[in-house]
């Protein structure tokens, strides 16, 4: 009896080695066409060749919190972040692109030429708004962070000095 046992134990032993053997063979030949593509988040602006061609501003990343938003047609800028510059760009060629921010904070990685003043998306010194800090370089290669109130317009590049050089945005980082 136990060299029976021992007989179909043996037997046993033997076939569960032969089925994981099989098994991981076959898993080792499927590999990579079986795997999922990596779900690595790039942070690349959504539509950004399309904005970039027919409003010819160059959105390049962000964490999806400040959005390219149409400027409003009247003096009321209220809630938006308005970027003025001496190119002919934004939805209208004239000049104006504008901002919402969507939340508490946010940034966003772009590239405006010429930009001579940025206005914030609040009202009053006690009204809601953001405050943002911006990244400017000139052709030179000179960088500048400028702090922007939650409030009114604040000059940079040759707003701020005439006779100074252009300055292009290269971000915006908005705060509560």
């Amino acid at each position: 009896m136990r060299a029976l046992y021992r007989a179909i134990l043996v037997a046993a032993t033997a076939g569960i080695a032969g089925i994981t053997g099989v098994v991981a063979a076959q898993g080792s030949e499927t590999g990579a066409a079986d795997q999922q593509p990596s779900a690595v988040e790039d942070f690349s602006y959504p539509g950004a060749a399309k904005i970039l061609t027919d409003d010819n501003v160059q959105l390049i990343s962000g964490d999806g919190h400040i959005v390219y938003a149409q400027c409003p047609s009247g003096q009321d800028t209220v809630g938006v972040i308005q970027v003025t510059t001496t190119e002919l760009v934004g939805s209208s060629h004239n000049g104006h692109v504008c901002f919402k921010v969507l939340g508490t904070s946010g940034e966003l990685t772009l590239k405006i030429p010429a930009v001579y003043s940025i206005r914030s998306d609040g009202l009053s010194p006690t009204g809601q708004g953001h405050k943002l800090k911006a990244s400017l370089t000139t052709d030179a290669g000179v960088h500048s962070n400028v702090d922007i109130p939650s409030y009114g317009t604040t000059q940079v590049g040759v707003g701020a000095d005439p006779s100074g050089n252009p300055t292009t945005l290269l971000e915006l980082v908005a705060t509560s």
